[in-house]
């Protein structure tokens, strides 16, 4: 099943994908919240779907696109788990996963504008495989790991990397600047990707491809994670991690290169759709 969300009327409602054509979910009567993942929602919101699939009203296949579940209680990212991501940065390959926040209100949709920060000179694209939590996960073992997993998603980390890395402190401060993850178009459930540990991943600007990646080279994999991460904090229902971006960001050229004021990113993931991306300078 593939979960979007769409706008309509200033509000954000709840939609499905049923053989590439757009749905409006609203008459399920939840949104995709912490609730519902965490009511068996996924397969309440299935078996709806199954019964009423007829009735279903049809949304235009330009229909604007919000994050495809509400407001997470936090995304957790995990950095430098591509070992060529490293190499490029001049990092070491991490003995045990880089974690760090990324603040729910930098959360937009798919196709949304991005927004350089007030005096940011260094902005950056990282296209990331997100994995959504579907149930309250406390101190797993990495053998039961995935059955917390709702599905996945596609999003874009970006990155300002004089706040990130310049500026002290932690990471969260140039992860976290307002419009620095979209993320979709949608969420797919497990049984839509065949194999999550072999799903090329890519990223282009201004129709120039710059990242060209895999799952397949994850460090540390998913079940790994889910379970490293709940031996520290609960994984609520509609939390998202996300999993860590390939070679090929603008920190990794020689000379560097940024995101300036018009450029167009446009990224990927098999089977989790692709997204789009303009970007505008700051303005009050």
């Amino acid at each position: 099943m593939k979960l979007i969300r769409f706008r309509a009327n200033g509000e954000a409602k709840p939609g499905v994908i049923i053989n590439d054509t757009y749905y409006d979910a609203s008459a399920f009567g939840s949104d995709y919240n912490e609730q519902f993942f965490e009511s068996d929602g996924l397969s309440r919101l299935q078996q709806f779907v199954d019964r009423n699939k007829e009735q279903l009203p049809a949304l235009p296949q330009d229909v604007e696109l919000d994050v495809p579940f509400t407001r997470p209680s936090k995304i957790i990212c995990i950095g430098l788990n591509y070992a060529d991501h490293a190499k490029e940065t001049n990092a070491a390959i991490p003995k045990e996963p880089i974690v760090f926040f990324k603040a729910t209100s930098a959360l937009i949709g798919p196709n949304d504008t991005v927004v350089i920060p007030k005096n940011s000179t260094k902005s950056d694209w990282e296209v990331e495989l997100g994995v959504v939590i579907g149930k309250k996960a406390s101190y797993v073992d990495e053998a039961e790991a995935m059955d917390y997993v709702a599905g996945y998603c596609l999003h874009n980390d970006l990155s300002e990397r004089e706040f990130q890395l310049e500026r002290g402190g932690q990471w969260v401060k140039g992860k976290s600047c307002d419009t620095f993850a979209p993320v979709g178009p949608f969420l797919a459930t497990k049984d839509e990707i065949k194999d999550v540990n072999n799903l090329r991943l890519w990223l282009k600007l201004n129709g120039k491809t710059l990242q060209d990646g895999t799952t397949a080279n994850l460090i540390f994999n998913i079940p790994f994670l889910v379970s490293y991460l709940s031996q520290f904090m609960t994984l609520l229902p509609g939390d998202m991690i996300s999993t860590g971006t390939p070679a090929g960001v603008g920190l990794g050229f020689n000379p560097p290169v940024y995101l300036k004021e018009g450029d167009v990113m446009e990224l990927g993931i098999d089977g989790l759709g692709s997204s789009k991306q303009n970007v505008v300078a700051y303005s009050k």
